[in-house]
């Protein structure tokens, strides 16, 4: 499988953005997928995944209900939609994906990744 993150940018506080993960693969449905980000000086986080079927979600204490994560695997997508953003919110973001059904929060869980786009929120 392979990823392809886009929609990132620079807002102001309280301003919304959605990103998109394009993946390659007929199967995509069958993978697991999640949101990263890394913010300068800081480890790479969790932010948000979601079931193969869409049907399941599960998301970091930061960024529960803000953020939504969703896909459409006609269209072989994942997206994150970010509302009421704040400057906190800043970091580059990473699509991901890995196989299997179970709810995994580490990054070594993940086998795929996407380049990541930048979001930065300013006050």
């Amino acid at each position: 499988v392979q990823l392809q993150a886009s929609g990132g940018g620079q807002v102001q506080a309280g301003d919304s953005l959605r990103l998109s993960c394009a993946a390659s693969g007929r199967t995509f449905g069958t993978y697991r997928a999640g949101w990263f980000r890394q913010a300068p000086g800081k480890e790479r986080e969790f932010v948000a995944s979601i079931s193969g079927s869409g049907t399941s979600t599960y998301y970091a204490d930061s960024v529960k209900g803000r953020f939504t994560i969703s896909r459409d695997n006609a269209k072989n997508t994942v997206y994150l939609e970010m509302n009421s953003l704040k400057p906190e919110d800043t970091a580059v973001y990473y699509c991901a994906a890995r196989e299997g059904r179970l709810h995994r929060t580490m990054q070594r869980d993940y086998s795929y990744w996407g380049q990541g786009t930048q979001v930065t929120v300013s006050s």
